[in-house]
């Protein structure tokens, strides 16, 4: 398998930034949920919330090169190849996980910098982007949530999907992104 992203599937690099992404978001989701398990301002829940952050933070710096390396090749060819208007919908929906993944977690850094907290990420400390605006910091708040939930519908729909293509349409989509090795396997399975 090459690096490099062909008319015939995606490359390594593109696959292991998808599905890399892919847990860094589930575990993001998982933490920032998992803290409403314990006390407010207990050390657990910091500690939640402390997580959800550098995940987010982590999220920001895969996708970039995600991206680039979305636009450095080509988008292989779905065959059988779907109907214009799947297409259409595949080009929406991942140009709004790309805007997801990069909008999510600037959000939060704007959010943790105008509520004048530290910004972690694995042992430095980044600096803030905004001064301190308590106000500003629960209206970015308000937004950062409420695409948080919009998120849960965006990754169910990308996810589905996948799955009407592989099972339904009987198509190589799910297989192009799919580690080489695993992608002959069901691919076998699928004949």
């Amino acid at each position: 398998m090459t690096w490099k992203n062909s008319n015939l599937r995606y490359g390594s690099i593109s696959i292991a930034l998808h599905w890399l992404i892919f847990i860094l978001i589930a575990a993001a989701y998982s933490f920032i949920l998992l803290r409403e398990v314990f006390p407010k301002d207990s050390d657990p829940r910091e500690t939640m919330k402390v997580l959800h952050f550098m995940l987010g933070l982590s999220v920001l710096l895969l996708v970039l090169p995600r991206i680039a390396m979305r636009f450095m090749g080509s988008v292989p060819a779905i065959t059988p190849e779907p109907p214009a208007w799947q297409h259409s919908a595949a080009r929406m929906t991942h140009l709004a996980l790309y805007a997801f993944m990069v909008v999510m977690p600037l959000l939060g850094w704007l959010m943790l910098s105008a509520a004048g907290k530290p910004i972690p990420f694995y042992g430095l400390q980044l600096p803030a982007l905004i001064n301190e605006d308590k106000e500003l910091a629960k209206f970015i708040k308000e937004i950062h949530e409420t695409l948080g939930e919009i998120g849960y519908y965006l990754i169910g729909l990308h996810v589905l999907a996948a799955l009407y293509h592989h099972f339904i349409q009987r198509d190589n989509s799910l297989l192009n992104m799919l580690p080489a090795t695993l992608a002959i396997r069901l691919k076998l399975k699928q004949n």
